[in-house]
């Protein structure tokens, strides 16, 4: 598990005064997905019209063009405005696979200082049951002290 602390140290000091929603995006991705072996592909999907989720700046191999929040983890997440903790991926009804070796998956909602949503952060894993509720809102802090200023 990723020390979280200096995680959280690390964004905020490489973040420092910006407010470009794409280049916040890019450098929390990079930071997060290095930080630890369990997270195969961790990115973001930016709202772009309604009910319409792009990618966004990733790590990881290939992702899906767009989603939208009736279909899968990432449009549960923008859907409903919870964090989404999905321990096998084939049991989540409706499960997009852009990668077939996704087993894992935990995505949360972003949202700007005003707090309207703006993205989902998606972090896909190769193991089954990577993530952990700690994992989850360790990284709602960092997104949430990340995106203020959007």
């Amino acid at each position: 598990m990723p020390d979280y602390t200096d995680l959280a140290k690390t964004i905020a000091s490489l973040t420092e005064g910006e407010d470009d929603a794409v280049a916040l995006m890019a450098t929390v991705a990079c930071e997060v997905h290095h930080s630890d072996t369990r997270f195969d592909w961790t990115g973001f999907y930016r709202v772009t019209g309604p009910e319409m989720l792009k990618i966004g700046p990733y790590q990881g191999r290939h992702g899906c063009l767009q989603i939208p929040f009736s279909r899968g983890v990432c449009g549960a997440a923008a859907r409903t405005g919870e964090v989404q903790l999905v321990a096998d991926v084939d049991a989540f009804p409706g499960h997009i696979a852009c990668a077939s070796s996704t087993r894992s998956e935990l995505v949360l909602p972003v949202r700007n200082g005003a707090g309207d949503l703006i993205a989902v952060f998606d972090i896909d894993s190769d193991q089954q049951d990577a993530f952990t509720r700690d994992d989850a809102d360790s990284l709602i802090e960092i997104l949430a002290g990340a995106f203020r200023a959007v």
